[in-house]
């Protein structure tokens, strides 16, 4: 490694966190974004003015946003995924068939990415989107995904990411986590009541290759309103297990 090398990782590292502090909040001005990330005004801007140079931001005055660009990115890492490719289908289907919220979710860097997502006619609107990233043992996707990991992967994944709350319901305490993740693995599926938003239910199946892989989550999410106790331990199980295992099939063969 020559001299400059830590200086050029280091200043990739900046331009990064300038880019994740822009898709969290948004259209942001260097004042903002230099408070945020504890750089100073000037090492902001110029990482600005090479991203804006490079065209993967924007300036609108005095804020910057991300541009498009990063868009075919996203689309293509998205269309390229091997578990997109075969559960998109299922993913519309489940949607047009519960009239809810369906997403897909698989693992990376110890955390649950929605890979895809589609809105059914009742769907509740939430801010998700493909790429969003979630903690795993808040929501019925991740457990349903950790249930099936090696025992050594949870362990580094909760040390590397450890059980914060997300709301007043959900798990922080590794032997409840994992006495839940047991049931999952008796029953087939994994829920999520009220532990991810307030208000919101969710139902998750694991992907699970022929090789004993998991793959993702698929899942269902509806208002606790619309979720009574029957179709939250009953209907809905029995309907995203189907779909779950559909895409196993298609993925297998």
């Amino acid at each position: 490694m020559t001299e400059n090398a830590p200086n050029r990782v280091e200043t990739s590292r900046k331009t990064i966190r300038v880019l994740d502090a822009l898709r969290e909040h948004g259209s942001s001005s260097v004042t903002f974004l230099a408070r945020e990330l504890g750089m100073n005004k000037s090492t902001v801007h110029n990482h600005l003015s090479t991203l804006e140079a490079e065209k993967f931001v924007v300036r609108d005055g005095t804020d910057y946003e991300l541009s498009l660009r990063l868009l075919g990115f996203g689309g293509y890492v998205q269309h390229r995924h091997p578990l997109y490719q075969v559960a998109k289908r299922e993913v519309h289907r489940l949607a047009s068939q519960t009239g809810e919220l369906a997403n897909l979710m698989v693992e990376e860097y110890g955390q649950g990415v929605y890979l895809a997502s589609e809105q059914g006619e009742r769907a509740v609107d939430l801010d998700i989107y493909p790429g969003l990233r979630r903690p795993l043992h808040a929501i019925g996707l991740g457990k349903a995904i950790l249930a099936h990991l090696p025992s050594e992967r949870v362990d580094d994944i909760i040390e590397e990411h450890g059980l914060p709350a997300e709301t007043d319901q959900t798990i922080t305490d590794r032997a409840e986590l994992d006495a839940q993740l047991a049931t999952v693995r008796d029953r087939g599926y994994a829920v999520d009541n009220e532990e991810l938003i307030r208000g919101l239910r969710c139902v998750g199946a694991p992907i699970i290759a022929k090789d004993g892989t998991v793959l993702g989550a698929i899942s269902v999410s509806q208002p606790v309103s619309r979720m009574n106790n029957e179709r939250f331990t009953d209907e809905v199980p029995d309907i995203v297990q189907s779909a779950a295992n559909v895409i196993e099939l298609h993925t297998n063969h």
